[in-house]
């Protein structure tokens, strides 16, 4: 037994005539419930962020994907934050003066020697034959140490040496405890003897 024809083709056809209809009702009913949103208020104009300006850099090409700024860098400006990294020559008699001199040997700079002469001629440390890479600025106050403050003219290119004033404490004493005051103080634990 098969199927009647007639059967199948009222089934679909149905079908495809509610399928217009479902569509139609859709849009009607969308419509319908659409709620009008009142216009908002004009806002004032808000800059959330400046503009942006760009600068230009002068730059030229070195290689293929290379790219340089034409501008002298931070250590040009200012000689003292040159990196430097320094092995002074072994010598059994080295001092802290023929350190200084083979440090500002190409920096730029000169020493004072008229200034410093009690630290010039201070044995060099053998912690010290070794430096850097580390600015220029604190390879200097590293080999003069803490006892010195360095002092530079930009217009002659000296670096100078002066004695510091004592301070009342110095680095290598230790330091007293610092007590907490304001805290409570801790319980007394009273021994209790049977």
């Amino acid at each position: 037994m098969r199927p009647s024809c007639q059967s199948f083709r009222i089934a679909g056809r149905s079908n495809l005539t509610r399928l217009p209809g479902l569509l139609l009702a859709a849009m009607v009913s969308g419509c319908a419930m659409t709620n009008a949103v009142p216009p908002a208020p004009p806002a004032e104009a808000i800059d959330i962020a400046p503009e942006a300006v760009t600068e230009f850099v002068p730059v030229t090409r070195y290689g293929r994907y290379t790219l340089v700024e034409l501008a002298p860098t931070a250590a040009q400006y200012d000689l003292l934050l040159q990196v430097v990294d320094a092995e002074i020559p072994g010598t059994l008699g080295a001092t802290v003066g023929d350190a200084l001199r083979h440090l500002v040997l190409r920096s730029g700079y000169r020493l004072c020697d008229e200034q410093s002469a009690d630290l010039l001629a201070l044995p060099l440390p053998a912690a010290h034959y070794r430096l850097g890479p580390v600015l220029l600025r604190d390879a200097l106050l590293t080999l003069a140490g803490p006892a010195w403050d360095l002092q530079v003219d930009d217009g002659e290119r000296k670096v100078c040496f002066i004695r510091r004033l004592r301070e009342a404490h110095t680095p290598h004493e230790p330091k007293p405890p610092e007590i907490n005051r304001s805290a409570e103080p801790p319980p007394l634990i009273r021994e209790v003897s049977p």
